[in-house]
């Protein structure tokens, strides 16, 4: 199984300006570090530049604010995400799940994201920055998984491209959802037979005589 390549960071610089790969990684490495041991509240734009060896006005070159800055540092933990090319539909989504939980299993992604997702519940521009650099390129994963299914006939190929996208996003919401749910609130363990499970439901739906 492949990760797929960092994500860049938003480029909030002046045009022209060159951006160090290495200064970006240690400014997000710091931004998560800084999260797990301080909280939301009490990290700054200061203290991140300490942790990571940089002049404050290298962060505000790349990024306006906090919530951007923790925002890209969680965007690149998803990014590690990669759908696993196991020959049916239903191992792999039961590794991605499996894959998911323990992500969100790691103090730094953990810590990020739910730090993000409560402060986005005041803040508008904070959701929409949420979407565009977490779940809209995570839903690639979902679209992945089921050209894969098309292609081995385990899904029926969609003739209403309206349909096909709604369908995508309905299936993410539901796998994330869950796992989200499962081992952030609920704190409860996501192993292989709650991720076999969870994916025979998915899968077959309520109507199925499994359930």
């Amino acid at each position: 199984m492949h990760s797929q390549p960092a994500r860049e960071p938003t480029r909030t610089g002046l045009p022209g300006r060159p951006r160090s790969a290495g200064a970006d990684g240690a400014i997000l490495d710091a931004t998560r570090a800084a999260l797990v041991e301080l909280g939301w509240s009490k990290l700054t734009m200061g203290d991140v530049a300490t942790r990571a060896g940089v002049a404050k006005t290298t962060l505000y070159r790349r990024w306006p604010g906090k919530s951007e800055l923790v925002v890209d540092a969680v965007a690149v933990l998803f990014d590690e995400l990669a759908l696993p090319d196991l020959g049916s539909l239903t191992a792999e989504v039961e590794a991605m799940v499996l894959q998911f939980a323990a992500l969100l299993q790691r103090p730094e992604a953990r810590t990020a994201l739910m730090a993000v997702v409560a402060e986005a519940t005041r803040d508008e521009a904070l959701r929409r920055r949420i979407r565009s650099a977490i779940v809209d390129r995570q839903k690639r994963l979902v679209l992945q998984g089921r050209e894969r299914a098309q292609a081995r006939g385990e899904l029926p190929y969609e003739d209403d491209p309206a349909a096909a996208e709604r369908n995508a996003d309905l299936v993410f919401d539901v796998i994330a959802g869950a796992v989200v749910h499962r081992t952030l609130v609920s704190a409860e363990p996501v192993d292989a037979a709650w991720a076999r499970a969870f994916t025979l439901l998915l899968l077959s739906g309520l109507t199925s005589p499994r359930w």
